[in-house]
C-alpha cells in the first residue's frame, strides 16, 4: 500500500508515464538514471508497476491497463475484460441496477459492472488489494458507481442490493484449488448468500463437477477466443439449466437434454468442440447440429460425412486415419511434404512438441495431426481446416 499512496503522487504519476514502455532489457539502465532525481524505492514501484501493466494489457484493454493499478495476484486471478463485460450486460439485461461484488480483487468485474450503469458495492479483506480496487475506480472515472470497502465478505450486510457477485479465492500456497469447499469463503457460503439475494452470480473453476452444481442454480462455462475462462452459477434465473457461452459474440448453446451421441466410423470431417461446449456436456447438441457421431465415447470428437458450419466446434476434412506409428506419420508428412504441423491430442499420453520433434516436419505445406482413440484403438487422424 506504500508504494501505491506512493505511486498516486504527482511525482509517482509523473514516473509511470515516464515508464510505462520500458522493456525489461532497459529496466536497469533506466532504474540507473532515474534514482539520480528520485527515491530508489519509488523508482522501483514504479517500474514494477509498469510490468504489471504491460502484462496485464492481455485482459483489459490498452487505454485501461496504462490508468490502472495492479499486484501480482491481481493480474493473475482477474476477468478478462471481455468476460467481465458479457457478466455485466447479463446482469443488466436481468434488470439489476446493485451488485455487491464480494472477494472483488482489484476491480475488473466492479468496472464492467459501473460502465453498465449499475452501482457497485466492492468488498475484498485485504487493505492492499482494496487500495488497488479503488486507485482503478478513481482512474477509470468510476468512483461515483463504485464504492470500495476493505471487510471480510462474510460480515458484510448486502439485503439492500438486487444481486451478489462472488468470486471466492480459488488459489493456495500450493497452487489452484479444486475442491469447492476449500475456496475462501467456501462454495457453501457462497451459494447460501446467493440463495437470500433476488439474483446472483458466484464465478467458479471451469473444471467444478456437475454434480457439485446446486438444484437452483443455472450452470454457465465461458469461453473466450477459444480459451475456457470459468464457469459460473447462476441465481434467480432459469434452476437447472445449462448452458455454454462462447466470446466473442456472444454466442450461447443451451442443453436440450439429449442422450449421448452413438459411436461411428470415421468421416470426411471432425469437429472439435469448443472447450466451454465440453466443459458444459453440450457435445451431444454439437453432434445433433452437424449430423454426426462420436470417433469413441470416450472422446469429445465429433464426426460426419457432412461439412455443416457451427459456432460451436471447428471443423477439419480428414484425408488419412492410421494406427498410431510415428514412423508411419513422420513417412506420410515427408511424401506431403508437410512443413507446418499442428498436433492436437485427446485421449492419447503424447506430447505434442515430442511428436513434433520426433517427425521433424520439413516442405511448403500444412497439416494437422489428431491424437486420439476411435473405437478405442490408438489412431492418428489426419486433415486440415474445412
Amino acid at each position: 500500500m506504500n508504494d501505491l499512496d506512493a505511486l498516486l503522487t504527482p511525482e509517482g504519476r509523473a514516473l509511470l508515464h515516464e515508464v510505462r514502455d520500458t522493456a525489461p532489457a532497459d529496466e536497469l539502465a533506466v532504474a540507473t538514471r532515474l534514482r539520480r532525481e528520485h527515491p530508489a524505492d519509488l523508482v522501483s514501484a514504479a517500474l514494477g508497476q509498469a510490468r504489471l501493466r504491460q502484462r496485464a494489457a492481455a485482459k483489459f484493454a490498452a487505454e485501461d491497463a496504462e490508468r490502472m493499478f495492479f499486484t501480482p495476484n491481481g493480474v493473475e486471478q482477474s476477468t478478462r475484460a471481455t468476460v467481465a463485460a458479457y457478466r455485466a450486460r447479463r446482469f443488466e439485461e436481468l434488470g439489476v441496477t446493485s451488485v455487491a461484488d464480494l472477494c472483488c480483487g482489484i476491480g475488473g468485474d466492479a468496472i464492467a459492472l459501473a460502465r453498465a450503469g449499475i452501482r457497485v458495492l466492492a468488498v475484498d479483506r485485504d487493505p492492499t488489494t482494496a487500495a488497488v480496487a479503488r486507485a482503478n475506480a478513481e482512474a477509470l472515472g468510476l468512483a461515483d458507481l463504485i464504492e470500495v470497502r476493505e471487510a471480510d465478505v462474510t460480515e458484510v450486510d448486502v439485503s439492500s442490493y438486487d444481486a451478489v457477485f462472488v468470486d471466492p479465492a480459488r488459489r493456495g500456497g500450493r497452487g489452484r484449488i479444486f475442491d469447492p469447499e476449500a475456496y475462501s469463503p467456501p462454495l457453501s457460503w457462497a451459494v447460501r448468500t446467493a440463495l437470500a439475494a433476488p439474483r446472483a452470480a458466484l464465478k467458479v473453476a471451469p473444471g467444478i463437477p456437475h454434480e457439485a452444481v446446486p438444484a437452483e442454480a443455472e450452470a454457465e462455462w465461458i469461453s473466450d477466443g477459444g480459451d475456457v475462462k470459468e464457469a459460473v452459477l447462476w441465481f434467480g434465473t432459469s434452476p437447472g439449466a445449462v448452458r455454454s457461452t462462447l466470446l466473442p459474440g456472444p454466442r450461447t448453446l443451451l442443453s436440450r437434454g439429449l442422450p449421448d451421441p452413438g459411436v461411428r466410423s470415421v468421416g470426411r470431417y471432425l469437429y472439435e468442440p469448443d472447450g466451454a461446449v465440453i466443459r458444459a456436456h453440450l457435445v451431444a447438441e454439437v453432434a445433433e447440429e452437424v449430423g454426426g457421431g462420436l470417433v469413441d465415447e470416450t472422446i469429445a470428437y465429433v464426426t460426419s460425412d457432412e461439412l455443416r458450419p457451427t459456432v460451436y466446434a471447428s471443423a477439419y476434412e480428414i484425408t488419412d486415419q492410421l494406427h498410431f506409428s510415428v514412423k508411419r506419420l513422420k513417412a506420410l508428412l515427408r511424401e506431403r511434404e508437410v512443413g507446418v504441423l499442428t498436433v492436437k491430442k485427446r485421449g492419447s499420453a503424447v506430447e505434442p512438441e515430442e511428436l513434433r520433434r520426433k517427425v521433424k516436419p520439413q516442405g511448403p505445406h500444412a497439416a494437422t495431426v489428431f491424437l486420439t482413440r476411435v473405437a478405442g484403438a490408438p489412431t492418428m487422424l489426419i486433415g486440415r481446416p474445412a
